[in-house]
């Protein structure tokens, strides 16, 4: 199975969207070998700053650019992004709706070995909740690719959250990316699994194995968090049972955002896949992913769940 990572792919489009437009810049906080925007300083030196590790002054100084017509790129990892430059992000950059696309990588728990402090398990929670910001959580490195795009062309703040190792592909090249709208990878009636990131495959198996079993389950890739697509969410809810997957605390990201939505507009029984309320810890990306049951077995266990309830209601 093919694999790669979506922050290979973040380094590799930036250099795209470099040569086609001259007024991206690249701002980085002493990580651009691990973010990929090596790539980009390479390519375009006199468009690239290294900040170091001055994550604050680094989103405050693109704040300052975009109010030069700069469409800015920012990246650091997604603890320190998305932590330690909260208070930038919400005043300097969303209140006013500027132009800057906050590219956070080495999200989630398949961080791996770095531990729990590194681990950005609650970033999607900070980031919805701040009013003005767009917030999209690629599956593979097509839709990456595609997504930056499609997030140059927005106007007003962005907050992308990208991984670390490499994930299997799911799109082909011809797929098309719009912001706000999800995407449903498989058809079913009995219920239907909503992912997003790195989720989005294992909720592919998951359906496979459920089909096994003799259910008909919709798959749902949720790439943009913030909108949400509720036309998406009220046909899912047609099938009566849904379940949410996403490598993120359950409180807050994802499947909050769904059962939000699902509650005034359209109900159905639902379940949660993702972090219960903890920290996560050092460990392979593999162990933790099976750790904290971040995988296709437990997302088909939990639907069998929600559909026992469903049935039994």
């Amino acid at each position: 199975m093919l694999k790669k990572a979506t922050r290979d792919a973040y380094g590799e489009t930036l250099v795209e969207l470099g040569h086609l437009y001259d007024n991206v810049i690249v701002l980085d906080a002493d990580l651009s070998k691990s973010t990929k925007t090596e790539l980009f300083a390479k390519e375009f030196p006199e468009r690239f700053f290294q900040m170091g590790i001055a994550e604050q002054d680094m989103l405050a100084t693109a704040a300052g650019l975009a109010l030069c017509d700069k469409v800015c790129f920012v990246s650091t990892f997604a603890i320190f992004a998305a932590g330690r430059a909260f208070e930038q992000i919400r005043n300097s950059i969303a209140y006013p709706k500027l132009n800057v696309k906050i590219c956070a990588t080495h999200a989630g728990v398949t961080v791996g070995e770095d531990g729990g402090s590194h681990q950005a398990i609650e970033d999607i929670a900070l980031m919805r909740a701040i009013p003005n910001m767009t917030v999209i959580v690629p599956a593979d490195a097509i839709e990456t690719a595609k997504a930056l795009h499609a997030i140059y062309k927005h106007e007003g703040p962005v907050y992308f959250r990208l991984g670390r190792p490499a994930v299997p592909f799911i799109y082909n090249d011809d797929f098309e990316f719009k912001i706000g709208k999800a995407n449903k990878l498989r058809e079913g009636t009995d219920a239907a699994i909503i992912a997003t990131g790195i989720m989005v495959a294992c909720a592919i198996d998951a359906a496979k194995i459920l089909a096994d079993k003799g259910l008909n389950v919709q798959v749902w890739d949720m790439a943009t968090i913030k909108p949400l697509d509720l036309e998406a969410i009220k046909e899912a809810a047609k099938t009566g049972a849904i379940v949410t997957a996403e490598e993120h605390s359950v409180i807050g990201g994802l499947g909050s955002a769904v059962a939000e939505a699902s509650a005034e507009y359209a109900p159905a029984f639902m379940s949660f896949v993702g972090l219960k309320d903890c920290f996560g810890q050092s460990g392979t990306p593999e162990e933790l992913l099976e750790a904290y049951n971040l995988t296709a077995d437990n997302i088909a266990k939990t639907v069998l769940e929600v559909v026992d309830k469903k049935s039994s209601s």
